[in-house]
């Protein structure tokens, strides 16, 4: 796993899920009106390259921007994850310039010809309290009722879609495997309960995608969790097919290996490290391999074989190595 995989882990997570059209599309038509749903071919959602959210902003929130036909015509649905650990109450005017920023792009480009193409902007809030902001944007005006009639033609409105994870419980999350474990993730996340049974359901687990798992357990690793009992439900993953690619618990080997390392010697602790985590990638390991790691006691040798450890294809590739 690279470093910059451990970035923003809560938009690797969201993105690894909902960059999939398929998986967007039946959160869109779980939570949008039924109205609306009616009315989009949702065959043609598909995702638009590129992110419209603040620079200062990137670390809280993560976002995607789809194209669907409605009524044969082309309309964006902009989809804003939040996940501040506090109710932003400017958040229609937040949304509201990623809007413009959508629009300012596309009359820009090639295919803009003058005109704008209309946004339906939805936001998930992972935050473990109900928000009280309202989705209007005229709420943000501190106007008399008997004034607004007079200046509301001056001013920009609209609302958008509001969806507070912790309303929902966990059961009650719709949308297909990919999208329901992260969602499921992200409220557990909020709640303290990421090693609970409905992040780790058995049943949810078998049929999501091997990337989704993947980043699940990337997303995992990244917050504060008992790392015992994050390595019991590694242990208890009724699939196999990650471990030769997931980094993330090749992660937790190598942290492991530094604690041991500062009690044992780092050259040992690093050698253990990399025995773990040979031992979870092949399963059974020649103990003349051991033997022969043993050995190798500069710092900068090991550090090499763990890094070999994580990418070789076999034991014996490993070995050639040694």
């Amino acid at each position: 796993m690279s470093e910059e995989d451990l970035h923003q882990p809560h938009d690797k997570l969201f993105r690894a899920a909902f960059s999939n059209p398929e998986t967007a599309a039946a959160f869109l038509q779980a939570y949008l009106e039924p109205e609306l749903v009616a009315l989009v071919d949702w065959g043609s959602l598909q995702v638009e390259p590129g992110s419209f959210i603040d620079a200062q902003m990137k670390a809280t929130e993560a976002d995607l921007l789809f194209t669907a036909k409605v009524h044969g015509e082309d309309t964006h649905f902009y989809f804003l994850c939040e996940h501040q650990s506090s109710e932003d109450r400017l958040m229609p005017l937040r949304v509201l310039a990623y809007m413009v920023r959508i629009w300012t792009g596309e009359a820009g480009s090639a295919k803009g010809a003058g005109r704008l193409t209309p946004i339906i902007p939805v936001v998930v809030a992972q935050d473990n309290r109900v928000w009280k902001t309202s989705t209007q944007f005229h709420d943000l005006f501190q106007l008399p009722p008997q004034k607004w009639e007079e200046v509301r033609r001056f001013l920009p409105d609209f609302s958008f879609r509001l969806l507070q994870l912790v309303e929902l419980p966990f059961e009650g999350i719709a949308g297909t495997a990919d999208g329901k474990l992260a969602l499921r993730a992200l409220k557990a996340q909020a709640v303290g309960e990421l090693l609970g049974d409905p992040v780790w359901e058995p049943s949810l687990l078998r049929v999501v995608s091997a990337r989704v798992l993947d980043y699940l357990i990337r997303y995992v690793w990244n917050q504060d969790v008992d790392k015992e009992g994050f390595s019991l439900r590694l242990r208890e993953l009724p699939r196999t097919d990650l471990t030769l690619e997931t980094m993330t618990l090749a992660q937790r080997i190598r942290e492991e290996g530094r604690e041991e390392g500062r009690e044992e010697g780092r050259e040992e602790g690093m050698r253990r490290a990399i025995r773990s985590l040979l031992e979870v990638r092949f399963q059974v390991v020649p103990a003349g391999l051991f033997e022969e790691l043993g050995l190798v006691r500069e710092t900068e040798r090991l550090e090499a074989l763990f890094q070999h450890a994580i990418r070789c294809a076999s034991l014996e590739e490993f070995a050639a190595a040694l």
